[in-house]
C-alpha cells in the first residue's frame, strides 16, 4: 500500500474535486467510509454531490476557523493510500478499518483521550485510471482545542504506518520493504503530468509546421487529447531511462571528473549542487533529459533516480584524492555554464583490440568472483548487483535502439542495489574490473565487439 502526502489550505476545494467527476470522468459513486465521531454521526455513506462536499469541508474547517490558527504549510493534510492493480478490491469497511488504524498511528487522534481529535474523513470514489482500489484521507490539522496536530517526519511517519497496515490487514507488502531495499517508485500523476506535456508539445510543434491549418491543442474534443497522453504514457518514461543513463556512466567511469563528461557526452544536462557559499565543493547534482517539442527540462536529483545514485555513494567507487576532487569540480562548472569539457578523457577513445581481449578476459575472472560470494552477504551483492546493472545499461544504451532486454536486466538488478545502507566499496568487493567492463560495452556499438562480447561473457 501506497501513501502519498500533500498540504494545503483549501479544504472545500479537495472535498469538491473528491466528490466530482475527477480529471478524466474516472471518479465513481464517491461516498464517506470512515470519519470523525461527529461528522459519522450525521453522514452516512450516501453518494455525495457538490453541496454534501461544501457541508463536510465546513465541518472539518470548523476548529481552524473558530480558534483562527494559522498552519505553516495550511491545515489541510491529505493523504491517498493506493493500492496495487492486481491487488484487487477491498471492501468499504476493509477500507474504514484501515483508515481509522492509520489515522490513529499518525497521531491524529484522540491519543487514548489525551489530546483533543482531529477532524477528518476518508473518501472512496472507485478505482484510479490505473485500476488501482484506494481511498482519500482528508484531516484539519488544527484540533477541537484549537492545539496544532504534528506532522514532523510525516511522510516518513506514513511509510511506517503504512508497512504495518499491510502486516495487521493482510494487503500486499512493498517488495523493497521486505527485501530490505529501498527502489524508487514512479508517481502515476508525475507519469500523467510528463505525458500530457510531451503530447501537447509535440502536438503544438505539428501544429506550427502546418502553418495553423490544424486546431489547437485546446480545441481538439477530450478524447483526441487523451488519445496523444495515452500514446505517451507507453513510451519509456523519463526517470527510469536517466537512471540507466547515469548508472551506465557511473559504472564506466574510473573519476568523478570522467563521470560527468561521460553523462554530457550521452545528451544528459547535468548540473551540480556546491556547498552553501563555496564553488569547489560539489555535495550533489541533478540530471534531466535534453528537452524535445518545446519542452521544458525536467531535472532529478542523483537520491530520487535512486539510492544507490546519490553522489555519495557513487564516490565509493572512485578514488579520493585533491586532485581528482579539484578536476570534478571543474567539469561540474563546465557542465552547469554550458562550456566545453575541461579536459576530455578515455570517454572519447575508441578500445583498442588488445584493451578488449585483457578486460574481456577480467570478465571471466569476475563471473568467477560472484559465484564465490556467499548469499547472505547482502552488503556485497548490493554493490555487485550496482556495478552489473550499470555494465548492463551501458550495454543497453550503446546497442538498443528502444529499452529491450539489457535495459530490462539493468532495470531488475538496479531494485537490488537500493539499499538503505552503504554498501561496500568495488575495491573492497573485488570488482575492480567492472569499470573496464561496462566502459567496452558502452563502446559495444562503436567498436563493432558486442556479439563477441556477449558470447564470453
Amino acid at each position: 500500500m501506497m501513501p502519498n502526502v500533500v498540504r494545503g489550505d483549501r479544504m472545500a476545494g479537495l472535498m469538491v474535486y473528491l466528490a466530482g467527476p475527477g480529471r478524466s470522468n474516472e471518479h465513481t459513486d464517491p461516498h464517506l467510509v470512515a470519519g470523525d465521531q461527529a461528522m459519522l454521526a450525521w453522514h452516512d455513506d450516501a453518494e455525495l454531490g457538490r453541496d454534501a462536499a461544501l457541508a463536510i469541508a465546513r465541518h472539518l474547517d470548523r476548529p481552524s476557523s473558530v480558534f483562527d490558527v494559522d498552519v505553516s504549510g495550511g491545515h489541510v493534510w491529505h493523504c491517498s493510500l493506493s493500492l496495487r492493480a492486481e491487488e484487487g478490491l477491498l471492501t468499504d469497511d476493509q477500507w474504514r478499518a484501515i483508515a481509522d488504524d492509520f489515522v490513529r498511528s499518525m497521531g491524529f487522534d484522540d491519543n487514548e483521550g489525551t489530546k483533543a481529535p482531529c477532524r477528518w474523513v476518508a473518501v472512496r470514489h472507485g478505482v484510479s485510471k490505473q485500476g488501482n482500489d484506494h481511498v482519500h484521507l482528508a484531516v484539519n490539522l488544527v484540533r477541537e482545542d484549537g492545539t496544532k496536530a504534528s506532522v514532523h517526519n510525516d511522510f516518513i511517519r506514513a511509510q511506517r504506518a503504512a508497512r504495518s497496515l499491510e502486516k495487521a490487514h493482510g494487503l500486499e507488502r512493498l517488495e523493497s520493504a521486505t527485501a530490505g531495499r529501498a527502489t524508487r517508485g514512479f508517481d502515476p500523476a508525475e507519469r500523467e503530468a510528463q505525458a500530457r506535456a510531451r503530447a501537447q508539445a509535440k502536438y503544438t510543434r505539428v501544429e506550427r509546421r502546418d502553418s495553423g491549418q490544424a486546431p489547437s491543442w485546446h480545441e481538439l474534443n477530450a478524447a483526441e487529447r487523451k488519445a496523444l497522453v495515452g500514446a505517451e504514457l507507453t513510451h519509456d518514461q523519463p526517470r527510469h531511462a536517466l537512471a540507466r543513463t547515469v548508472r551506465a556512466a557511473a559504472t564506466a567511469s574510473e573519476s568523478e571528473a570522467e563521470f560527468v563528461r561521460r553523462l554530457r557526452r550521452s545528451g544528459v544536462l547535468a548540473r551540480p549542487r556546491f556547498a552553501a557559499d563555496r564553488t569547489d565543493v560539489v555535495t550533489g547534482y541533478s540530471v534531466a533529459a535534453r528537452p524535445q517539442y518545446g519542452e521544458r527540462p525536467i531535472w532529478y536529483g542523483g537520491g530520487h533516480l535512486g539510492r544507490d545514485l546519490t553522489l555519495p555513494r557513487l564516490r565509493s567507487s572512485w578514488p579520493d584524492t585533491p586532485t581528482g576532487a579539484s578536476e570534478a569540480a571543474a567539469e561540474w562548472t563546465a557542465a552547469k555554464r554550458g562550456r566545453r569539457v575541461v579536459a576530455p578523457g578515455r570517454e572519447t577513445t575508441t578500445p583498442d583490440p588488445e584493451t578488449w581481449k585483457s578486460y574481456t578476459a577480467q570478465v571471466k575472472e569476475l563471473r568467477e568472483r560472484l559465484r564465490s560470494i556467499p548469499v547472505e552477504d547482502r552488503g556485497t551483492w548490493a554493490t555487485v548487483a550496482r556495478q552489473t546493472a550499470g555494465a548492463f545499461a551501458a550495454w543497453s544504451n550503446a546497442v538498443e535502439q528502444t529499452p529491450g532486454s539489457l535495459a530490462a536486466a539493468s532495470d531488475a538488478l538496479s531494485k537490488s542495489a537500493q539499499t538503505y545502507h552503504r554498501t561496500p566499496s568495488p575495491q573492497k568487493a573485488g570488482l575492480v574490473a567492472i569499470s573496464g567492463t561496462a566502459m567496452l560495452l558502452a563502446s559495444a556499438a562503436r567498436g563493432g565487439m558486442g556479439p563477441s562480447l556477449r558470447q564470453r561473457c
